[in-house]
């Protein structure tokens, strides 16, 4: 008898999870229409959530041998139970003992939670608030539950007042949960599960990688996000989905040196204001330096703002970097949201640091941000006889030098690339006075109608010139140029210069003569590694050249930004500490003499760090010192 009030228990607590579910979700339909596939997003639901989410939550074990029982046995046990609805089920021992099994395994997983959270190992991201009455819910519902199952499965009947105790605790366990899904932790159950049906980035999941910005109609009515209202439903979906696990502001650079982002808080204040809310309720750590409780907003209010729920200098600190998108389990879009803002106040409002906007005007005059007469791109090239390459010109290669030639620390990286391009007999040739910039600070910062014009101008100037490939040793050129021209028309074989060595060498037009005798430790650029994928063809270069080649604790996928992303170098957004001075940090820590670094804007950002600190070396550099013939 118990087993059946235990399932008209959870049956009544459908009806008021799906009354739950549209309330909580409502807002997120005032967003702009999107279009989805559903059906494939539908299909793909089990592998995404499975996999693809899985994947990211085992990073932390912990975390993972929580979450497995805890979602595992929550879906098991409410799943067992509407089917409870056949009579012959409901019938069998078999069944109950097989709901029991389910809510035991619930059980496991809300010990684990709770032990988690009092640990004094807790995540220092983990939000409070409503967050620490979820396991008290769910052990009421999983411990309630449980006793009823097992009573039905040994065929025992306990007596009416403890059977009726126990249904009553699974109800009001499940009464709890549902309270939950309004007010939060159990929202993001519901909203993730849409959320990663219709994801705004589908090509991320299955392995794919998904990191171009998309372009925008400059003829549209708005440009770029000014309220919850200017996001896709799918976004505010996204934003809805945040568990507040805290995993993306413990990555996050800027958070770590105190500037005034956390990329967990912003995510919060985008799904608020959606609710027509403030951020009263929230219970995590703040953006560094602005107090919780004073942030305000609604669906159609402006997000940006000094008493917004968006603080101007909360929106400007991001480097882009996407440490905190490839962190996030529930794969939430932080990046495009950044961008999505800074297009509004960029191009609507002109709204931007004062000390952004002189680059931005030099973008529109001079096509390029330092305002220099383009033909200076090759200052760094005198005395050597740099093959240029005329329009109706062919070659090979054409090598993408860009912004970075300016610089004349740069051109020592160019100078040792031309130069063992030439000892592997490549033929390749520059575009010289012809090259613009490839618009990527343009578009980082929201200026989407100057990158456009960049865009086109180069597409149009390459479409008058024949070659292969493009190889450029600027990860951010390199990414504009492989992922986001292909949207204006421009298609292009672009690959960075150390996976091109790295071929080289592999194919023996570059020999290495000997081996770098200090300890070398290798930072990844964040458009490179993180944006492209490319982490093995720095490595394989250096495993070629290097004895004694050490791994930073944050590397690969997971490494941290040198701050010189996003536009964050020209924004200037002060903090405690620097980004650079953080991660020289870390690599020290390494013991190594050598930071190898595959991108001028990192060697910019390191070399600038005062102080006893290794050598900041290009990949480049280190293979033409022991690829040149020695005197």
């Amino acid at each position: 008898m118990a087993g059946t009030w235990l399932v008209v228990a959870i049956i009544v607590l459908a009806f008021f999870v799906a009354f739950e579910a549209i309330r909580s979700l409502r807002p997120v339909f005032v967003g702009r229409a999107a279009s989805v596939d559903w059906r494939a997003g539908l299909i793909a639901l089990p592998r995404r959530y499975l996999v693809d989410v899985h994947d990211i939550v085992a990073r932390r074990p912990a975390a993972s041998r929580m979450h497995a029982p805890l979602a595992g046995g929550l879906l098991a046990a409410a799943a067992l139970l509407v089917l409870g609805l056949l009579s012959a089920l409901r019938a069998s021992s078999v069944y109950w003992a097989i709901v029991a099994v389910a809510f035991a395994i619930l059980i496991v997983g809300v010990v684990r939670e709770w032990r988690r959270r009092q640990s004094s190992e807790r995540p220092a991201g983990l939000s409070r608030g409503l967050f620490e009455t979820l396991p008290f819910a769910l052990a009421a519902f999983a411990g309630g539950g449980f006793l009823v199952a097992l009573d039905a499965a040994l065929g025992r009947p306990l007596p009416l007042p403890a059977s009726l105790l126990f249904v009553l605790a699974a109800f009001a366990g499940g009464l709890w949960l549902v309270r939950l899904i309004r007010a939060g932790p159990m929202r993001h159950a519901l909203a993730g599960a849409l959320h990663l049906v219709a994801h705004p980035r589908p090509a991320r999941f299955g392995g794919g990688r998904s990191t171009a910005l998309a372009p925008i109609d400059l003829e549209a009515e708005k440009l770029g996000a000014e309220a919850p209202a200017d996001f896709a439903w799918n976004q505010l979906t996204g934003f809805a989905a945040c568990v507040e696990c805290g995993r993306c502001e413990t990555v996050c650079p800027a958070f770590a040196a105190g500037q005034p982002l956390n990329p967990k808080k912003f995510i919060q204040d985008l799904a608020r204001a959606a609710l027509a809310g403030n951020d009263a309720a929230y219970a995590g750590n703040p953006h560094p330096g602005h107090p919780v409780g004073l942030a305000h907003g609604g669906p159609k209010s402006r997000l940006v703002g000094a008493d917004a729920m968006i603080h101007p200098d909360t929106l400007w600190s991001c480097t882009t970097c996407r440490a905190c998108v490839e962190e996030c389990p529930m794969t939430i879009e932080h990046v495009d949201a950044i961008v999505s803002l800074r297009r509004f106040e960029v191009m609507e409002h002109g709204a931007l640091p004062d000390t952004a906007a002189l680059p931005l005007a030099e973008l529109r005059a001079a096509d390029n941000p330092r305002g220099h007469p383009l033909s200076a791109r090759l200052d760094w090239a005198a005395g050597i006889d740099l093959p240029i390459l005329p329009e109706g010109g062919e070659t090979d290669v054409l090598l993408w030098l860009g912004d970075g030639a300016f610089d004349l620390r740069y051109g020592r990286t160019l100078r040792a690339l031309v130069a063992l391009l030439r000892q592997a007999d490549v033929d390749f040739a520059v575009l010289g006075a012809e090259e613009r910039d490839c618009g990527d600070l343009a578009r980082r910062l929201g200026d989407e109608a100057t990158f456009q014009t960049l865009a086109t101008a180069n597409i149009a100037t390459l479409s008058r010139r024949r070659f292969r490939r493009i190889v450029t040793a600027d990860p951010h050129a390199l990414h504009v140029i492989r992922n986001e021209y292909p949207a204006f028309g421009g298609q292009y074989e672009t690959i960075h210069h150390s996976a091109f060595l790295a071929a080289l060498v592999v194919e023996g037009r570059l020999t290495p003569r000997r081996q770098i005798d200090a300890a070398v430790t290798y930072h990844d650029p964040c458009y490179l590694g993180r944006y492209n994928g490319e982490f093995d063809a720095p490595r394989d270069l250096l495993a070629a050249i290097v004895k004694d080649r050490r791994e930073m604790a944050r590397s690969r996928s997971r490494s941290m930004c040198c701050g010189g992303g996003g536009g964050a170098p020209v924004t200037d957004v002060p903090g405690e500490r620097r980004i650079p001075d953080l991660r020289m940090a870390q690599a020290a820590d390494t013991g190594a003499a050598i930071v190898a670094v595959a991108c001028p804007g990192c060697t910019t950002m390191l070399e600038g760090v005062v102080g006893a600190r290794p050598d900041v070396r290009d990949v480049a550099e280190l293979l033409h010192e022991v690829v040149e013939e020695r005197p």
